[in-house]
């Protein structure tokens, strides 16, 4: 098979630099080379060393420029691409003025599919390369998107929304349907290439406990599925699950007595969350997706990075953008933002564990970390290529090189602060450049 060299400057993580020191967690290498055969890496190290080792491999050099691995999303939705930016609502108002109008247009798997291939597109003009994404109530639509991210050779997960009650009519399956629709989906799509299926009830207010309990269903029949759902994003919402579920302890414990609560399961937002519950989701080895340009887009509140990392209850931790409530498909952009979130709360988070949020720790919450998240040999070579000094601030900011730790850990942060999709020069699928609306 066809070997390739790539050429510059690489960072990536062995660890997790909120509970190990960066000099044992981050490795970065100012004159790198990565080698590359058949989409999958084979070596990292210094040029200088490992250059000598494969001589005549053709490479392709980025002097100047910042690898990457991958940029991995852990919550969005590709319906809600449309109505990004849309005005004025808290969360279950947003979700009946704008959300639910929206999500109606999927049933037409066309127009699905028209929109999931531009959602692929800005996914990867900024650099993401997998994603954990909420699809909408027609098996249509997941069908549309499950082609799109086939065609373009991505490891992506998604699930067929289940929502059969407080909805609009036109929107709401039934639990039986729910369940036969998606064991369907299951069946075609799971582990078929670089896909995988997440069970995805779009919330305990829009699922029964009919709904809720085949949901579980299907994770015990599929035990190597994923859970996706949203759980305590709003007040508001959190005191409506406790009246419409009596009997549970809190809304953590709706999805728990379901079954549905496993070192598999992903809870987007979390920031009403409960020292109990956030001790539950430990405990089970489950997931949460911080979403901080939406948590504050909505006004939902400041999510407390430092419970989830604490050394005691430590809860895996991803990094999501939840458009279309969050207002950017960049994850350099909401680093940006879940760094001023950390400080609101008095909490430093550093560019490192900003950026391990949103590659290693992503593909860890995923439960993919086997196949994506850093450059170890044998993991798949799923790459971003950033230029620090993409606009005229950050080439004035970034005028010196970064040849030690510290100097690309303030590069770093400059670019999670200034940068964006500009900042994105090249995006690598399995060792191959993304060209744009084209199968990678």
């Amino acid at each position: 098979m066809t070997r390739q060299a790539f050429r510059g400057s690489f960072l990536d993580f062995v660890g997790d630099p909120f509970f190990e020191e960066d000099v044992n967690s981050v490795r970065y290498f100012p004159d790198g080379l990565m080698i590359v055969e058949a989409g999958i890496i084979q070596a990292l190290g210094s040029y200088e060393v490992l250059h000598p080792q494969y001589p005549d491999i053709p490479v392709t050099e980025y002097i100047g420029k910042l690898i990457l691995p991958g940029f991995v999303d852990t919550h969005i939705h590709f319906p809600q691409t449309e109505m990004i930016a849309a005005y004025g609502e808290q969360l279950l108002a947003w979700l009946h003025k704008y959300t639910f109008p929206t999500e109606a247009k999927f049933k037409d798997k066309d127009y699905a599919q028209r929109v999931a291939s531009f959602f692929l597109e800005e996914l990867l003009k900024n650099g993401t390369t997998t994603a954990l994404v909420f699809t909408a109530v027609y098996p249509e639509a997941a069908e549309a998107f499950f082609e799109e991210a086939e065609r373009r050779n991505l490891r992506m997960i998604a699930g067929k929304v289940m929502m059969d009650r407080h909805a609009p009519d036109h929107l709401i399956d039934t639990a039986e349907s729910s369940y036969a629709d998606s064991k369907r989906l299951i069946q075609k799509w799971h582990q078929r290439g670089r896909l995988r299926y997440a069970v995805t009830p779009r919330f305990a207010v829009t699922s029964t406990p009919e709904q809720l309990k085949l949901a579980a269903k299907l994770l015990q029949e599929f035990p190597d599925v994923h859970l996706h759902t949203h759980l305590a994003e709003n007040v508001d919402e959190v005191r409506l699950v406790a009246e419409m579920f009596p009997e549970s302890k809190h809304y953590l414990d709706v999805y728990d007595q379901a079954g549905l609560v496993g070192d598999r399961s992903v809870f987007a937002h979390g920031v009403q969350l409960s020292d109990e519950e956030f001790a539950r989701l430990s405990q089970a080895g489950a997931a949460i997706a911080f979403c901080p340009t939406s948590n504050l887009f909505l006004g939902s509140g400041l999510f407390r990075i430092e419970q989830a990392k604490s050394v005691e209850r430590p809860v895996k931790l991803g990094l999501g953008t939840d458009v279309g409530a969050g207002t950017s498909f960049s994850m350099l952009q909401t680093c940006n933002e879940a760094y001023k979130i950390g400080k609101l709360r008095r909490q430093k988070l550093s560019a490192f564990q900003a950026l391990f949020l949103a590659t290693l720790g992503g593909a860890q919450a995923l439960r993919l970390d086997h196949y994506i998240g850093n450059f170890e040999a044998g993991k798949e070579a799923d790459f971003v290529v950033l230029d620090p000094r993409c606009t005229p601030l950050l080439a004035f900011r970034n005028a010196k090189p970064a040849d030690t730790l510290a100097a690309i850990a303030e590069q770093a942060f400059t670019l999670m602060m200034l940068g964006d999709d500009r900042a994105v020069h090249a995006t690598y699928i399995m060792g191959n450049r993304y060209a744009p609306d084209a199968k990678c």
